[in-house]
């Protein structure tokens, strides 16, 4: 099978759903459009509200902390620069996230599937230009469905690839070679990309993107299989261009 795009998913809020796309134009530099342009600062989050600047994750509601997030869904209407969320114990919301009403109203509806033991949510953030990656750079971020299932099978049943938050999704590889592109360059589509690093994860991945509760020690099965825990890899847009769901990944 040819190395292909089979999926491409968006995260319009940083940790809070994910949409699926049919076809996407990457730009040189950039994040995948509309991908992480939000994130949720907490109440101890290090940020000036004023001249928000890139951050470091820990200063976000996210997965790792508030599992439950992993089950929202998202849908975006960009001509009228909203956002739908869903979730299964919540009804869907429906909000401008750059209007501050509507921010009110969206931090309150994720309240209740935040710990209260944990630092709360407090107000949503953009950076203009950028996504909020977990990197400092602006990335897209790559899996391999080959080494997504082989980190199920040693889990013992299948559990849902969409764990690992992903831009691109490939098909068509052996497993772990994604591992192997770092510092070469891909072309997918009429884009290329720089791959520069493993992903390291996080707790995020243990929890069902159905329901939201901790159900899969994926961290461990990446531990005890391969001694690391990275699942895909981070890359640079290096040449302007549309992607879509069936095109070739080839080295360059």
């Amino acid at each position: 099978m040819t190395p292909h795009i089979t999926q491409i998913w968006r995260h319009p809020v940083k940790s809070h759903g994910r949409e699926e796309l049919v076809h996407v134009r990457l730009s040189e530099g950039k994040c995948l459009p509309w991908d992480r342009r939000w994130a949720v600062a907490h109440e101890a989050a290090e940020i000036d509200p004023d001249a928000p600047q890139w951050a470091p994750c820990a200063n976000f509601s996210r997965g790792s902390k508030a599992p439950l997030l992993q089950a929202i869904t998202a849908r975006c209407n960009l001509p009228a620069q909203q956002v739908t969320f869903s979730h299964p114990a919540l009804k869907d919301m429906t909000i401008d996230p750059d209007n501050t009403g509507d921010i009110g109203a969206f931090i309150q509806w994720v309240m209740p599937i935040s710990p209260a033991n944990r630092a709360l949510p407090a107000r949503l953030v953009r950076v203009p230009g950028r996504g909020m990656t977990d990197t400092d750079y602006a990335s897209v971020s790559l899996i391999n469905l080959a080494s997504h299932a082989e980190v199920a099978a040693r889990i013992g049943r299948p559990v849902s690839h969409l764990r690992w938050r992903g831009n691109l999704i490939l098909d068509g590889l052996p497993a772990w070679q994604e591992m192997q592109w770092v510092g070469r360059r891909l072309r997918v589509g009429l884009a290329e990309l720089e791959i520069v690093e493993p992903i390291r994860r996080c707790m995020a991945t243990a929890a069902s993107t159905r329901t939201g509760e901790r159900d899969a020690d994926t961290l461990g099965a990446l531990q005890g299989g391969w001694s690391h825990k990275d699942m895909g890899v981070y890359a640079r847009v290096t040449r302007t261009g549309d992607v879509s769901q069936g095109d070739t990944a080839e080295l360059l």
